[in-house]
C-alpha cells in the first residue's frame, strides 16, 4: 500500500511540533528494522510492508478508541487526528482510510484486544516498534486530554498488553512531555515537576548519587545516539527524531547537574 515511506517523512515535521509524531514514528521505523535481523520474517513478525499496513490501521483505530474511552470524542482529539493526516500528507483516499480506522476504533464493539494481538504478532520480536506504538498512542492522548479520567487507565492496559510496565511508562510520559514544550523555567512548583521529569526521563529516582546519575545519563545517551540506532536499522529520515530524543536526555541531565551543582 505504500504507507511507510510517506509516513517517514511527515515525522520529522512533527518532531517538533505540539501534536507529536502520532503515526509517522511507528511506520518509518517498521520499513527498516526487518533488516535488522536475518532470520526468516516469520520468526521475526511479518514483512516490513505488512506491518507498515497493520501499524497504520491499529494507531489510528486505538486513537479513536482512546478518545472515546471516556464516552465522547472531543473536538481537539478530533483536531488531533486531523492534524496527524495532514501533516501525513495523505492523499484523499488515503484519508479517508485513515478516518475510517479512526470511526471504526471508537465504536462500542471494537475488538481491541484481537487488533493489539493482530499488531503484536505482526511486530514479533521487534519489540521497539511495540515502543513506538506506544509512544504514538502516548503522544496522542496527551494532546486530546492530557491524559485525563478512564483514557490514562485504557492506555496503561494497553501498554501493558503489549509488555510495558508502568515505569517505562512514566519515564515515557516524562520524555513527551518534554518534548512537547515544556522548559526550565517558571514557578518554583513548575521547576520541581520538571526537576522530577528529568529524573524520569534518565530512568531514576530523585535520591540516586551523582555517579548513578551520570551513569544514567550515559547509558540513555548509548542506548539512544542516533549512529547506533541507525547501525540498527534506523531509516536516515528518521535522524532528526534520534536527535529531538538525545537532546531531551541531555536537557534533563542539564537540569539534575545544575540543581545538584554537578561539575
Amino acid at each position: 500500500m505504500g504507507w511507510t515511506g510517506k509516513v517517514v517523512g511527515a515525522l520529522i515535521g512533527l518532531a517538533g511540533g505540539p501534536i507529536g509524531a502520532v503515526v509517522g514514528a511507528v511506520l518509518g521505523h517498521g520499513y527498516d528494522l526487518s533488516q535488522e535481523s536475518r532470520e526468516p520474517a516469520a520468526a521475526d513478525g511479518a514483512d516490513a510492508s505488512s506491518v507498515g499496513d497493520v501499524l497504520f490501521s491499529t494507531a489510528f483505530a486505538v486513537m479513536g478508541h482512546l478518545a472515546k474511552a471516556d464516552g465522547r470524542v472531543t473536538e481537539s482529539e478530533i483536531d488531533a487526528a486531523r492534524t496527524v493526516m495532514r501533516q501525513m500528507q495523505l492523499n484523499a483516499d488515503q484519508v479517508r482510510g485513515a478516518i475510517a480506522h479512526f470511526t471504526r476504533g471508537k465504536h462500542p464493539d471494537y475488538p481491541l484486544e484481537s487488533e493489539l494481538a493482530r499488531l503484536r504478532a505482526a511486530c514479533g520480536a521487534r519489540h521497539d516498534l511495540l515502543r513506538f506504538f506506544v509512544d504514538v498512542q502516548m503522544r496522542a492522548a496527551l494532546v486530546g486530554n492530557d491524559l485525563q479520567g478512564p483514557v490514562r487507565t485504557r492506555l496503561h492496559s494497553i501498554a501493558q498488553y503489549l509488555g510495558f510496565g508502568g515505569l517505562e511508562l512514566a519515564q515515557l510520559e516524562a520524555m513527551l512531555r518534554l518534548q512537547m514544550g515544556q522548559r526550565w523555567s517558571g514557578p518554583p512548583q513548575a521547576s520541581n515537576a520538571r526537576l522530577q521529569a528529568s529524573y524520569q526521563v534518565l530512568g531514576i529516582q530523585a535520591g540516586a548519587s551523582d555517579d548513578e546519575v551520570k551513569k544514567a545519563y550515559r547509558r540513555q545517551m548509548n542506548e539512544n545516539h542516533p549512529d547506533k540506532l541507525a547501525a540498527r536499522g534506523l531509516p536516515e529520515s528518521m535522524q532528526e527524531l534520534a536527535k529531538e530524543k538525545t537532546q531531551r536526555i541531555r536537557e534533563a541531565y542539564e537540569a539534575i547537574c545544575e540543581h545538584r551543582g554537578i561539575r
